[in-house]
């Protein structure tokens, strides 16, 4: 795989290390990076889904752990006691992993529902309301009384009576 070199638009950027360092990590394999298999669908704008073949594993047995900006999801089998049985095909995995997924800003964890082994994990993207853009209104009576207010309150000390 071709390994791209950042190093020119870290010089000239302030603030994107976290993109950089994303792309970078991104294009590093690991050998269990196919285990366990996973969809991810977009159900609206801003709603997510990320859906997990978990098959063999008990609710008890995952783990799924929110931090800022990362989805941890580990599953953990205990040693089984089938020591002594003679599997003739062994397709089944049945081994502990450990999946990571880097969400966006603001993306958060709403819900997790494990059924017909597939474990569903529910994204929502909540966008704070000082973000959403917003319509400025171009020469506006209300617009100039708001600036108008907020100048008249300077400088000025409050008699006290």
């Amino acid at each position: 795989m071709t390994r791209f070199d950042f190093t020119p638009y870290r010089r000239t950027t302030v603030g994107f290390d976290r993109l950089f360092d994303l792309l970078e990590n991104a294009s590093r394999a690991t050998q269990n990076e196919n285990y366990p298999p996973f969809n991810i669908e977009r159900i609206s704008e801003n709603d997510y889904r990320i859906s997990i073949a978990v098959a063999g594993f008990t609710s008890d047995e995952i783990e799924i752990t929110a931090q800022q900006n990362m989805l941890v999801v580990a599953g953990s089998k205990e040693a089984d006691s089938n020591d002594n049985r003679d599997f003739m095909h062994m397709g089944i995995a049945n081994r502990n992993f450990e999946r990571r997924f880097q969400l966006a800003d603001h993306v958060h964890v709403t819900d997790a529902d494990l059924a017909d082994g597939l474990l569903h994990i529910t994204l929502v993207r909540e966008i704070p309301e000082a973000l959403k853009p917003r319509k400025i209104a171009i020469g506006s009576d209300a617009a100039k009384a708001v600036i108008e207010n907020s100048s008249k309150g300077k400088g000025k000390k409050k008699k006290s009576a």
